[in-house]
């Protein structure tokens, strides 16, 4: 099954060109993201805006918005650096639509990282991505919801690579792909050290550790957790 593009409301439509100044200017980014803005980045604008005023889902505290931003890439891609300067300038969560090339080549893929609002700034996860999709091709509607928060959820949802669980919130999820991001770090790091381990009573302790982490892994990648391990989301 194809990774989704929406459909967003026409009705929602903000279509305003945002200079790439203006994110220097709100949010403290060091010379590295400006030259990454420079070499990335074609153009910037802030296209739909999901509202209550828009499409009648009432906000909350937690999204009071959601905002859709479309990036045109100059080369291949845009860094996360750039995505992340944008989230911390613009309060609201933001779901980002990068495309890249001309016409019936160009391609499109969606990013966005979960973003909790709180008193002070907003907290920003992972950013997780669809695939690169062809430009021109059709999109899916909407996922039905009954407010923004819900929204908010079901568009996060399709690009977690995780399997969502039953009653499960995105930021249980955000926080479970970060341990499971952690997990296969440090798996990589032990078949590493077991391939060049001389010492046949090390090699058996680091099979040990390994397979109790591989264990782990499967576990939180599973859509049900086992009894033994339930409460880890």
């Amino acid at each position: 099954m194809r990774d989704p593009l929406y459909r967003w409301p026409s009705a929602a439509r903000f279509g305003r060109t945002v200079p790439k100044t203006k994110f220097y200017e709100h949010a403290s980014i060091g010379s590295t993201i400006k030259d990454r803005f420079v070499s990335d980045v074609r153009r910037i604008t802030w296209a739909y805006k999901l509202a209550e005023s828009t499409i009648n889902l009432p906000g909350s505290v937690e999204v009071p918005e959601i905002q859709v931003f479309e990036i045109g890439a100059k080369e291949e891609d845009v860094a996360d650096g750039v995505l992340a300067a944008i989230d911390k300038a613009v309060r609201t969560p933001i779901i980002f639509e990068i495309s890249r090339g001309e016409g019936s080549n160009g391609t499109i893929r969606m990013v966005a990282a979960h973003k909790q609002l709180g008193t002070g700034a907003p907290k920003l996860g992972p950013y997780l991505s669809t695939s690169w999709q062809p430009a021109p091709g059709d999109r899916t509607p909407l996922p039905a919801a009954i407010d923004l928060t819900t929204m908010y959820t079901a568009l996060l949802q399709p690009l977690t690579p995780v399997a969502p669980r039953a009653g499960e919130s995105v930021s249980k999820i955000v926080s479970r792909l970060t341990t499971v991001q952690s997990l296969e770090r440090e798996i990589t790091a032990l078949e590493r050290k077991l391939r060049n381990e001389p010492q046949l009573n090390r090699k058996v302790e680091l099979r040990r550790i390994l397979k109790t982490k591989q264990a782990m892994l499967v576990d939180l990648t599973s859509p049900t957790p086992s009894p033994a391990t339930g409460n880890t989301n």
